[in-house]
């Protein structure tokens, strides 16, 4: 399986979004950057589905132009006008060429969830490898109203007790992505989420 982060080479902000091409073309989160279907196929032609992490507006914000495109199915935790299926833990679904477990992620986001196979995270933005405020293992800031740094050190937690031993590639919502030890990043994250400090100053 394929990923690649369609929203690589914007110049505003947005979330990575990633195509994950093979048997299933799915895209997980669709970003906030103008043109990204034009992007999105230069590697395909076909999107079977677009998968939500969360919907905070960086996720988002194209998700309406995609599904236009594209007659994509929607799979989201949260209610959404133009969702076809709901996501709760414990269900699989295909993307790409592998079948993903859900695992409710909440704490930066009530409706977050994250992906996990046998080879492959998908963290949103629970978990991240680096993002400007830690290297090799960060984690999702918790400081807006409706968030909890508490739902997230256990959401973390649930992903360490659910990540398969062979997992060696992380698609985060912000930051690179990584391949190799994705157990120690999360570890790394973990550490740092349950020292409760600020993460941003």
């Amino acid at each position: 399986m394929d990923v690649y982060n369609v929203t690589a080479d914007a110049e505003t902000f947005t979330a990575n979004a990633y195509l994950a091409t093979g048997e299933r073309p799915t895209l997980v989160d669709a970003g906030a950057m103008a043109g990204v279907v034009d992007v999105i196929r230069n590697y395909t032609d076909t999107v079977d589905a677009v998968v939500l992490t969360h919907q905070h507006g960086d996720h988002v914000a194209e998700l309406d132009a995609v599904l236009d495109a594209f007659d994509a199915d929607l799979y989201a935790e949260a209610g959404h006008p133009r969702r076809t299926d709901a996501l709760a833990d414990g269900d699989t679904l295909q993307i790409g060429d592998e079948s993903f477990e859900v695992i409710a992620t909440p704490g930066h986001a009530d409706d977050h969830v994250s992906l996990v196979s046998e080879s492959a995270l998908f963290s949103g933005d629970v978990v991240v490898h680096d993002d400007g405020a830690f290297e090799n293992g960060s984690f999702g800031r918790t400081d807006k109203p409706g968030q909890s740094r508490e739902r997230l050190i256990e959401s973390i937690r649930e992903i360490l007790d659910r990540l398969p031993a062979g997992v060696e590639h992380m698609y985060s919502g912000h930051g690179g992505v990584f391949h190799g030890d994705v157990r120690d990043v999360v570890q790394t994250a973990l550490q740092r989420a349950e020292r409760r400090e600020p993460k941003y100053d």
